[in-house]
């Protein structure tokens, strides 16, 4: 973690989140979500067991942000270490300078490192399949909220990981408002 990484000819770090951190998280998803309720998610989520939180720092300044949180599948037939990526922002004047696929990209092997055998999104789905995610429907999967199929997709990191299907039911902080 924190080694440098270059998008599009801008150098950034991608790096664990810090508490000195917590702020600049907060502006970047009000900014890039145009409102509070994705960095108020965040700030519930912060802290709990198994949650994943990254974020690019270029020249000084933290420019994006990823969070993952552990959820469940209800109905399936074997027990999968599954996580939710989401959400992410990156800073709309930073934005399509490759920072948030590096915070994928960087997010997704920290899930495999911590052991986490699949990982779910409810995104948009012109973004994600680029990271091999498919539509969790292809799994059996589905979203306790209510969401279009093509937005709510999966991917395995373990093969074979989702073969049971069910209902993937996100932690209570999800529905807080």
């Amino acid at each position: 973690m924190g080694e440098r990484e270059k998008g599009l000819g801008v150098m950034f770090t991608v790096r664990y989140e810090l508490p000195r951190d917590h702020d600049a998280v907060r502006q970047i998803h009000r900014l890039a979500f145009a409102g509070p309720t994705e960095a108020s998610l965040v700030d519930r989520l912060r802290g709990s067991e198994g949650t994943i939180s990254l974020v690019a720092e270029e020249a000084g300044a933290v420019v994006g942000h990823i969070f993952f949180s552990p959820v469940q599948i209800v109905g399936a037939r074997t027990e999968v270490r599954i996580t939710a990526l989401g959400p992410m922002a990156v800073t709309p004047s930073r934005q399509r300078n490759g920072i948030g696929s590096q915070l994928v990209g960087r997010g997704l092997e920290e899930c495999r490192r911590k052991g986490y055998q699949a990982v779910v999104v409810l995104g948009h789905p012109g973004y994600y399949p680029r990271f091999g995610f498919r539509r969790g429907s292809t799994f059996g999967l589905r979203c306790q909220f209510e969401a279009p199929d093509e937005a709510f997709m999966a991917m395995e990191l373990t093969p074979g990981a989702l073969s049971g299907g069910g209902e993937v039911r996100y932690a209570a902080e999800f529905s807080q408002t």
